[in-house]
């Protein structure tokens, strides 16, 4: 039974083998991305319906005082119109609805 292998069979590599290196993936981070993407686009989603349901309530008849979070602060304003892009204050500034975080009715 002691019969040697053919030189085929034989393994030549006696030396140290190192096949376990870790590696990095990066498909995580895209995962990351898409859901930051999301989450502000259900942020923004959700602003837009803050203001559509501000200025379709019954108590609004041509204003309503509301505070308004924009990348700039608080702002306690009195709205008096909306557009697609932008509100409209009793002090003829305009707002862009793209900078607003949150809205909230006094």
């Amino acid at each position: 039974m002691n019969k040697k292998l053919p030189g085929v069979f034989a393994n030549k590599n006696t030396g140290v083998i190192k096949n376990n290196e870790e590696k990095y993936y990066s498909g995580n981070d895209t995962i990351k991305n898409n859901d930051n993407t999301m989450n502000n686009t259900i942020k923004m989603i959700m602003v837009r319906k803050k203001i559509n349901d501000l200025f379709s309530s019954d108590s609004f008849i041509y204003k309503v005082n509301a505070i308004v979070t924009t990348l700039e602060g608080d702002k306690e304003c009195t709205l008096i119109a909306k557009n697609n892009d932008s509100l409209l204050t009793i002090n003829n500034e305009s707002i862009p609805i793209s900078e607003v975080l949150d809205i909230r009715k006094l």
